[in-house]
């Protein structure tokens, strides 16, 4: 049995989730949290501070050490907004990975959304209509919109507790003043929120997080309610908030549900989620207790385990993402499908070839789909363009490094090659570069087997022997003689990586 571990290093809180794969599911064997505070200094002055560093550490090496009691097979460790933010946050990170070994991976606010959305429709009960799902974290707050456990729509604010409470809230109790430049700040970013998400016809809003968890316990306390699938309602949030504004830190700690540690910063996390309720019109909020954690882990038994749901419902929602970049650059998808289709068919039928790892199957299937892109910017120059779109681009499912890894393979279809000095193949791994490399060769056959888009498209038998690789085209139509001298243009090519003659003949 396979044993997972995720590891979420957030702006307020670390935290540590290990689940066990048990008849195609997770199974949580051990959690574990501790309250750091990373993003206190790095939104007051932009770096994170030494004394948050050595707290934020402790906790890693002792969530290292439970990993390893665990036997943990597989370990993500991602940050979030003070990462994003710190202009010392890479030299931590740096400093983590020499005390554990973990690559942190730094993940944006849409990706932080959809993992939330991911753990969150996995383990929740009623979440298949249409549903309003908000996490105000420490460092940010995302909101997103989920129709019959699908995303649609999600935005990123910077309305975190700790980032909000270093910005705003000086006093203690915040003086009037604080909390009415907050609000307007809270009021002007949630008008950003309605345009791309709508909270019309909203079945259900589920918010998650330790703020939310805090003020569901204080309303629950209010009505001595025991129900666990309990919906706040939003006229006790804003009671709450005001109330919580008019104590001190002291008093603050003592409401139920709050706590000490949670007391210091409730006051901007309540008065975030009581505008929010009032912005969208919304009755209240239930809380969950699943998250970030829980995502990373539904997607890692997604790429683990291809029999399970979270794999089909990863991988169709990574298609999804994939068409909809494509359409925003004006790309059509069923026109750049064939080239899609060769790829993949001489990923399979060439694999004593390429020898690549099968994950690149995916990375060059999305680079024959987005190589055009860059045509929205200028057709000259457009592979250049296509590169930087791709590397820069939020698509779900894809981190930084897989999306650099595709971008650099649509980028080669072109006169140019890839080099390892060259600006492009620089960003890439360097034990990445010889995959890249042949995977560039498989993208220029598929196009080169797609030049004449007015004719059907063409079918290939490859044959595969020690020293040569032979294609055989079925001419189509209108013939196949543009796409017959396309490919021979590519045999020197294919020749310097593959060390073996590529010969092209008519079926």
């Amino acid at each position: 049995m396979q044993t997972f571990a995720a590891v979420d290093i957030g702006s307020n809180s670390c935290r540590l989730k290990i689940a066990r794969v048990v008849q195609h599911s997770l199974r949580v064997i051990h959690e574990d949290r501790e309250v750091t505070r990373l993003g206190a200094s790095v939104f007051e002055s932009g770096l994170v501070s030494p004394e948050s560093m050595a707290a934020t550490l402790s906790a890693l090496k002792r969530f290292f050490r439970a990993v390893q009691s665990h036997g943990a097979d597989q370990v993500r460790a991602v940050a979030t907004a003070a990462m994003r933010d710190a202009r010392n946050g890479r030299a931590f990170l740096a400093w983590v990975k020499d005390e554990t070994g973990w690559e942190v991976e730094i993940i944006s606010g849409l990706e932080e959304a959809r993992l939330i959305h991911r753990g969150v429709m996995d383990n929740e009960p009623g979440t298949s209509g249409r549903c309003l799902l908000v996490d105000v974290g420490g460092g940010s707050c995302e909101i997103s919109l989920s129709v019959r456990k699908r995303l649609q729509e999600t935005i990123s604010l910077p309305l975190g507790a700790v980032r909000l409470t270093e910005e705003f809230l000086k006093s203690d109790p915040p003086a009037k003043e604080e909390i009415a430049r907050m609000k307007q700040f809270v009021a002007r970013e949630l008008r950003k929120a309605t345009r791309r998400v709508s909270a019309d016809r909203v079945q259900l809003v589920i918010a998650t997080s330790g703020t939310a968890a805090a003020l569901s316990e204080a309303s629950k306390a209010i009505h001595k309610a025991r129900a666990k699938e309990y919906v706040a309602p939003a006229r006790d949030i804003r009671r709450l908030a005001d109330k919580l504004t008019k104590m001190k830190n002291e008093d603050r700690s003592a409401v139920p549900g709050i706590g000490p540690r949670r007391s210091e910063i409730i006051v901007a996390g309540a008065q975030v989620y009581s505008l929010m309720l009032e912005h969208f019109s919304l009755p209240g909020f239930r809380y969950s207790d699943m998250g970030l954690r829980d995502g990373i882990l539904a997607q890692m038994l997604a790429e683990q385990d291809a029999r399970t749901f979270a794999h089909q419902q990863y991988e169709r929602d990574r298609w999804q993402a994939v068409l909809e970049t494509c359409r925003r650059y004006g790309v059509d998808p069923r026109q750049a499908e064939p080239v899609r289709q060769h790829a993949a068919q001489l990923f399979h039928d060439m694999v004593a070839v390429h020898e690549l790892p099968t994950e690149y199957k995916t990375w060059l299937e999305v680079a024959a789909m987005m190589r055009d892109i860059g045509k929205f910017l200028n057709y000259q120059g457009y592979h250049r363009h296509a590169q930087y779109i791709i590397a820069n681009s939020e698509i779900f499912g894809f981190n930084a490094t897989q999306r650099v890894i595709t971008s650099a393979v649509a980028r080669y279809i072109g006169k140019s090659r890839p080099e390892p000095e060259g600006r492009t193949m620089r960003q890439v791994p360097p034990e990445e570069h010889e995959h890249v490399r042949r995977a560039v060769v498989l993208l220029r056959l598929a196009v080169a087997l797609n030049q004449d888009r007015a004719s059907d498209v063409l079918r290939v038998r490859v044959r595969v022997y020690p020293k040569r690789v032979l294609l055989e085209i079925s001419p189509g139509r209108t013939g196949a003689e543009l796409e017959l001298w396309s490919l021979r243009k590519e045999a020197a090519y294919f020749f310097d990586v593959f060390r073996r003659e590529l010969f092209v003949t008519l079926a």
